[in-house]
């Protein structure tokens, strides 16, 4: 269960970096990512990966 404030990687988009989750509502998971920015993820179609050393 990703809650805001945690460090995710998207595993379709390594280049992205690692991305702070900014909220979670009915599916969707707004992500805030280093390199992309920020971005509106489908939880029902990518599962988002957590991280735990940075």
């Amino acid at each position: 269960m990703l809650e805001p404030g945690m460090l995710v990687r998207h595993p379709g988009a390594p280049e992205w970096g690692v991305g702070q989750v900014q909220s979670r509502i009915d599916g969707k998971t707004t992500v805030n990512f280093r390199e992309a920015g920020k971005v509106v993820i489908d939880g029902t179609r990518v599962m988002l990966e957590p991280v735990f050393d940075t």
